[in-house]
């Protein structure tokens, strides 16, 4: 899937994304230089105010997904907004405005709801002004059947597991509970706080978000569909690694470079596969020659699998390039970044 719009750095070139990843661009410059063809003039007017601008809205919330947490709860998450003047966030069921979190917050459990029911979900930031950004697109998540008179809990989780993933990052791993009406989520606890859950068919997550040379201590507790909530797994004590670290378990994998020629120009194919982290990857920044070259945005549902991008990189053959790339993690932060890749133009690879 292709990304539906980019957002570019630098001086030189303006340029767009259309579908089908082709880029369209407007140079300004001889197109021999190779570096400048992918940065982005401030004046072309495809773009809104830069952001942290005074009196721009905050952006519309991204990889927002809903899951149920049991037959009368279910758990909203979404990627953090970047902006400086970002007061909080407001989730709403349909039209109904039923949670208001933090800035620091992009996660919530909404509660109170029927069982067998579909609910849709949208989430708005806010400025420290008060002022709404746009609605983020709408998820549903349908509550399951609850179970009569069901007073048992399941069983805890067992084997729990846990390693550092870099210096911002751990990864959990735990065993499968057990419950006659069966596990509908997994709660993650950090010392005494809910962080995060999962769906109960899953038993491994990270999480993001974390300092540098800190130790933390996680536990897991199982839910079923009547919020029967399990004694908690064994503690798992992990500490992050020193310094910012290289964030290798939140790098995208199989990361793959060409060059083609189309139209009397060069093109540098990417494609990788997204790091598998709590939440949804949907901007990405590209790095050209050691610099920020561009960043760019899916629209829609993101790919999880794997995903692909085009774009111009001049008309003079027999030019080399070293090229990586690096996912922004739901919790706001920049994951690591991708294998190192060379390519030349004309040279196929």
């Amino acid at each position: 899937m292709w990304p539906r719009q980019s957002r570019h750095i630098g001086p030189d070139h303006c340029r767009r994304a259309v579908p089908g990843g082709r880029v369209v661009r407007r140079p300004s410059v001889p197109a021999a230089l190779a570096l400048g063809v992918l940065l982005l003039v401030p004046s072309c007017g495809w773009g809104g105010t830069a952001d942290g601008d005074e009196g721009r809205l905050p952006a519309a919330p991204t990889g927002v997904t809903a899951a149920a947490g049991s037959a009368t709860s279910v758990h909203v998450m979404w990627n953090a907004v970047s902006s400086d003047g970002l007061g909080g966030y407001e989730v709403y069921r349909d039209a109904t405005r039923v949670r208001e979190v933090p800035g620091s917050t992009h996660m919530v459990d909404v509660t109170r709801l029927r069982p067998s029911t579909t609910y849709v979900f949208t989430v708005r930031a806010r400025d420290t002004e008060g002022r709404l950004g746009p609605p983020s697109r709408a998820v549903r998540a349908r509550t399951p059947a609850t179970v009569a008179a069901d007073t048992s809990a399941p069983s805890r989780p067992g084997r729990a597991r846990g390693r550092a993933a870099g210096s911002r990052a751990v990864q959990l791993s735990w065993a499968a509970s057990t419950d006659d009406g069966g596990v509908a989520s997994y709660d993650v606890h950090q010392g005494d706080t809910k962080i995060h859950s999962v769906r109960g068919t899953q038993t491994a997550t990270v999480v993001t978000g974390l300092r540098p040379g800190t130790r933390y201590t996680f536990t897991v507790r199982a839910r079923d569909t009547a919020d029967n909530v399990s004694a908690p797994s064994a503690a798992v004590r992990v500490t992050t690694a020193p310094g910012p670290g290289d964030g290798r378990d939140t790098a995208p994998t199989g990361f793959r470079a060409t060059t083609r020629r189309a139209d009397g120009a060069y093109h540098i194919d990417l494609s990788w596969v997204p790091p598998q982290v709590d939440g949804v990857i949907t901007e990405y920044q590209v790095q050209l020659d050691g610099r920020p070259a561009t960043s760019l945005v899916f629209g829609g549902t993101a790919p999880r699998d794997r995903a692909e991008y085009s774009f111009y990189i001049g008309q003079e053959a027999g030019v080399s390039h070293r090229v990586r790339i690096r996912p922004r993690l739901p919790d706001g932060t920049w994951g690591g970044f991708s294998a190192e890749r060379t390519v030349t133009t004309g040279g196929g690879s």
